[in-house]
């Protein structure tokens, strides 16, 4: 795995420490010089589903064979940090790992399941702006470039996390089942994020069946320790829901209106000795909240900072602690 020993067995109470001044260091407004605008640009929708390349919410072009790294793509917000890690030390870090993946058939377009944007949803900047805020506030140690593969990549084995954003739509393949669950039946983690609703959640849970049947979904109680590991989230679920700050502008609200995406659901797979392998997030869009820092005051100091970053740092921890 790529995340050494040394760099996994933190200590806790070191961590704890980054609880109090949360709110001081989140007060920079962003990382491109303050609340800006949004660069416009085109969206997915076009991309044909079965080529390489895809466009960014900028409107950057990706292609799918040959990125590696996050930052090898512009940001289409206020701009992403920069940091480097210590000479020698480079390898001894949490690297954020997203996964590239392609639609389930027939689910391409504007209209189906809401959103119509796949993998490339919030990146880079949810992913670089995430990995700066662990290295920032807590004693982890962060890869400054991150990590961008598909599930088929020789390199899978060598991150203990990985993340899938924008699941309701996903369609594996047939040479990504084997590849993923020997990934999570040697250890590896999956975090699935920014999906809504029954029918999202329905497709989701039917191709992850497709990778390991045997196993169910466990609704995490708020009193799991994974709420308390860093910062101590004391709400309900439902008040750690982020909405994306596309529906945050139109309707001011943290859901989407309808009966099925009002409860914000953290569901999670437990392996033979009763670890999260998978941990999936519904009816929230952390990946927003990381991404949108800099874009609205409101926004950043309501969702980004008591929200999608403190729940993220928390499910990082416990999941590479545990």
């Amino acid at each position: 795995m790529k995340t050494s020993g040394k760099a996994l067995l933190l200590s806790a109470a070191t961590l704890l420490l980054a609880g109090f001044c949360v709110a001081q260091s989140f007060d920079r407004g962003g990382f491109g010089g303050g609340f800006g605008g949004r660069r416009g640009g085109r969206r997915g929708a076009g991309d044909d589903p079965n080529g390489p390349i895809v466009h960014t919410e900028g409107g950057d072009e990706v292609n799918e064979e040959s990125v590696r790294t996050a930052r090898e793509t512009a940001s289409h917000s206020t701009g992403y940090p920069n940091w480097t890690n210590a000479t020698g030390f480079e390898r001894d870090v949490f690297t954020f790992a997203r996964v590239i993946w392609k639609f389930k058939a027939n689910s391409g377009g504007r209209g189906f399941f809401g959103s119509f944007m796949g993998w490339v949803n919030d990146y880079p900047d949810s992913d670089l702006n995430l990995s700066f805020r662990l290295q920032d506030l807590t004693s982890l140690r962060s890869d400054p470039d991150g990590r961008v593969l598909k599930l088929t990549s020789p390199d899978l084995a060598s991150f203990p996390f990985i993340y899938l954003v924008k699941p309701g739509r996903l369609g594996l393949r047939p040479d990504e089942i084997e590849p993923l669950r020997r990934f999570l039946q040697n250890g590896g983690v999956l975090m699935a994020d920014d999906f809504w609703g029954d029918r999202e959640w329905t497709s989701f849970e039917s191709e992850m069946k497709r990778v390991l049947p045997e196993r169910n979904w466990t609704e995490l109680p708020i009193s799991h320790p994974i709420f308390h590991t860093v910062f101590d989230l004391r709400a309900s679920k439902n008040d750690l829901q982020v909405p994306s700050i596309h529906n945050y502008e139109r309707n001011g609200r943290s859901d989407r209106g309808t009966e099925d995406t009002k409860e914000m659901h953290v569901r999670v797979w437990l392996d033979s000795r009763e670890r999260i392998s998978v941990i999936a997030t519904h009816n929230t869009d952390n990946g927003d909240g990381w991404e949108r820092e800099g874009e609205a005051e409101d926004y950043f100091k309501k969702f980004s900072e008591r929200r999608a970053y403190p729940l993220a740092i928390n499910i990082i921890f416990y999941l590479m602690t545990h």
